[in-house]
């Protein structure tokens, strides 16, 4: 009965946010309630056969549904009415209590604040001071409602609007209660994770123990991404998860009960959600963990799926609108994954061991196979969700966390010691730092192995039908490795193998149920890998690179009027993963609202832009992605890099032209490459990109005394001009044609030739007019 209960609260909860109205008032709810409850509890039966428990149980499951459905409906509403409600436009000046860690992404802040009249998302432009949770802070600005992209998230938070803020100042106030114990304590673990610690490794202890992510450098988490092992750097359920069960096995080796082994994983969650500061997603967390240990340790299977479902219930009548968090779902498809399939795996990787010479396998063999089949079971469960979600998933996701089993459990427990110990001022932990920062080198050594290949991150985009069918595949495989590994199928040795063969093959089916995020061919080895058009639009620039493997790039957009969005239409483009602004011209951004209002674009990448064009972007969904010289950005199997302009606090160029802080990037697909060089002539930009294919001529062609010593050290074997048919600005330059022609480059004009192709296949290119 109480398992029928918790799915259909489970389902009500899951439900709620769906509804625009609560289905009944909450008084008539209440008493319809207890009617129901009564009379169910009244009219039990005692005999009857399964048909007759079968039918009662339904009941009980549709009412606590009800029960869900109309708690889920009331709980929304109270967070919800815990708003900032003002009119959009207007300026406003806020202050409240910072509630989480401010979020630092390409020069903008972004911090939770719980004001007297509501939370408010307060956003602002960088230099801004350290917020730390629980100081109080003042801003002034105006007031926008949420782009379409954050309403989901912001929702979840209890936020309906954001003050963009031209002034943040922190005042000397801090909130009281209870919540200020927690302050002091997440301070106090925060200064001892840096004590004694590099740079990097500090942050990324941080993030490791405390799920704080923003002083981490971009690149850094990137490649963490890109290895799978981003959820280290957040604590969730996962994380919490991992942490507990990759202490098992050491406490398994002191021979402890399993009875002892909980109770000390339990005790362990029990400290990490006060140490860590025991916010929201930390309680979560802690919830979530403790279930799913549970659930992977309990004699009975039905305990076990108990445990996870209370979890379930529990996450969600704290917020109904949990369900829809890509963490959530991830974290329950981890427990999942390891609850179904990490016995069959461990027992698997043992078998051999327990037929040689009679003898079983030794206790740190047990522990690690028990280990490795956690985490391949948890890499499973999750993968169909990241490539549904993220159009993408991490090729490199077994082997990275594999390398780094062995230490990402001594760097969490490390990591905890140290925050526990500076919780009393004068103890010392840079012992425990100093061991702990090598682990997390070498952990993080592991993400830039495991993120290098260009092929780390498979570019597919698994849709609803197809993401059921991935994981029916992997159920009826994994249910099969089960029953091999616990014989009851009667298998040997050589077919449990073939179970665990059968388990993997159905992860690589499922993903291939997918198409590839660009929705194009994938080809062979001679197809076309890269395909780049720079369009004719007249006096500006574009040029589109479609990666056969990763959704299209546009870097400049074209003047105004120039019909970028028709001209990609024509192209067969109907969504871009990047959209890159080399300067803010309109011959290379004025198409770039067009651009924006007719088709999705999932990044806006630039140097420097105004705001009117940043905003516009986040109105329209587009994530704002700030670059300088040694940044680079990948589209699949495409890279490209920075080398022009140098960071803001670098010393700028000896120059006042606008053109002179063009992006300039180098376009990389396996041994292919070409420079494009925006309006960034080599006269006044200092670059040494290195021989390349390809040129991308700087600033339509005109007079550039630095092409003949660029065209020497590049020795490019084609060159296009972006250009209209009689500008009035004698573009190109006779000077310009002449080097090109004197140095042996082939030379293709957009005013002559129209749109300029370049298919870049496994063996070789070509260029020539589309």
């Amino acid at each position: 009965m109480r398992f029928a209960a918790l799915a259909g609260a489970t389902a009500g909860l899951c439900a709620a946010p769906q509804l625009s109205a609560p289905p009944l008032t909450a008084p008539v709810a209440l008493g319809v309630l207890l009617a129901t409850g009564v009379a169910l509890v009244a009219v039990r039966p005692r005999r009857g056969g399964i048909a007759v428990a079968a039918a009662w149980l339904a009941l009980v499951a549709a009412v606590a549904g009800l029960a869900g459905l109309v708690g889920g409906a009331a709980r929304l509403a109270a967070i919800d009415a815990g708003a900032f409600e003002a009119p959009e436009g207007r300026r406003a000046t806020a202050r409240g209590f910072v509630t989480a860690v401010p979020r630092r992404v390409e020069g903008t802040v972004s911090v939770r604040i719980q004001t007297a009249a509501g939370r408010l998302l307060v956003e602002a432009r960088e230099p801004v001071p350290d917020l730390p949770v629980g100081r109080e802070l003042e801003a002034t600005g105006t007031l926008r409602e949420p782009a379409e992209f954050e309403r989901p998230y912001l929702r979840r938070h209890g936020i309906g609007e954001v003050l963009v803020a031209r002034r943040v100042r922190p005042r000397p106030q801090s909130r009281g209660g209870l919540a200020a114990l927690t302050d002091v304590v997440r301070t106090r673990a925060e200064a001892a994770l840096a004590r004694g610690m590099p740079t990097r490794e500090a942050a990324l202890a941080r993030g490791f123990v405390l799920g704080q992510d923003d002083r981490i450098e971009a690149a850094t988490v990137d490649e963490f991404k890109r290895s799978g092992l981003a959820h280290l750097l957040a604590v969730s359920g996962q994380n919490v998860i991992l942490l507990a069960l990759l202490a098992m096995p050491l406490l398994a080796m002191l021979d402890l009960s399993l009875r002892a082994r909980l109770a000390c994983v339990l005790g362990l969650i029990a400290l990490y959600v006060p140490v860590t500061g025991a916010g929201p997603s930390i309680q979560r967390a802690g919830v979530m963990g403790a279930a799913g240990i549970v659930a992977g340790l309990a004699g009975r299977p039905r305990s076990r799926w108990y445990a996870l479902l209370f979890a379930a219930t529990a996450t969600l009548a704290v917020n109904p609108l949990a369900s829809g968090d890509v963490g959530w779902q991830l974290s329950f498809a981890a427990v999942i994954g390891i609850l179904l399939w990490s016995r069959g795996i461990g027992g698997w990787l043992l078998s051999p061991l327990g037929n040689r010479r009679g003898r079983g396998p030794l206790s740190w063999q047990a522990a690690l196979a028990e280990g490795a089949g956690m985490t391949i079971a948890a890499a499973l469960a999750t993968a169909p969700l990241m490539a549904h979600h993220f159009d993408s998933f991490s090729v490199t996701t077994l082997p990275a966390n594999l390398l780094a089993l062995p230490a990402v459990a001594p760097v969490m427990w490390l990591g905890m010691l140290a925050a526990m110990a500076g919780q009393l001022p004068g103890l010392p932990v840079e012992p425990l730092n100093a061991v702990n920062a090598l682990l997390i080198a070498y952990v993080a050594q592991v993400a830039h192995w495991m993120a290098a290949p260009d092929w780390a991150l498979a570019r597919v985009r698994l849709s609803g039908p197809a993401l059921v069918g991935s994981y029916a595949a992997l159920l009826c495989a994994g249910w099969l490795l089960g029953a091999a590994a616990t014989r009851r199928l009667g298998l040997g040795w050589g077919s449990r193998r073939a179970a665990l063969l059968a388990l993997l093959v159905a992860a690589v089916a499922a993903l291939h149920l997918a198409v590839p995020a660009s929705g194009g061919d994938d080809g062979g080895e001679a197809g076309v890998g890269l395909e780049i058009t720079v369009l004719d639009v007249g006096q500006g620039d574009a040029i589109l690179l479609e990666p056969r493997d990763a959704d299209p790039v546009l870097v400049d957009a074209g003047p105004p009027g120039a019909g970028i969005a028709a001209k990609l239409a024509d192209e067969g483009v109907d969504r871009l993963g990047a959209a890159v602004v080399t300067h803010a011209q309109l011959d290379h951004a004025g198409g770039v609202p067009e651009l924006m209002a007719e088709l999705p674009v999932d990044s806006l990448v630039h140097a420097s832009a105004p705001r009117r064009l940043l905003a516009g972007a986040r109105a329209a969904g587009s994530r704002p992605l700030a670059v300088a010289r040694g940044d680079a950005v990948r589209a699949g199997s495409l890279r490209l890099d920075v080398l022009w302009p140098p960071p803001r606090d670098a010393p700028p160029a000896e120059s006042a032209d606008p053109n002179a802080s063009s992006l300039v990037l180098l376009a990389r697909w396996r041994r292919f490459t070409m420079l494009l060089c925006g309006d960034a002539e080599a006269e006044v930009v200092p670059i040494q990109p290195g021989p390349v294919d390809a040129l991308k001529v700087a600033h339509h062609g005109s007079e550039d005394a630095g092409l003949e010593r660029l065209l020497e050290t590049t020795t490019p074997r084609a060159a296009v001009i972006s250009v209209d048919e009689g500008n009035p600005y004698g573009h190109p330059s006779p000077a310009t044609v002449s080097a090109l022609a004197e140095h042996g480059v082939s030379t293709l004009r957009t005013d002559e030739h129209g749109d300029v192709e370049i298919a870049v296949h496994g063996d070789g290119w070509s260029a020539g007019p589309d």
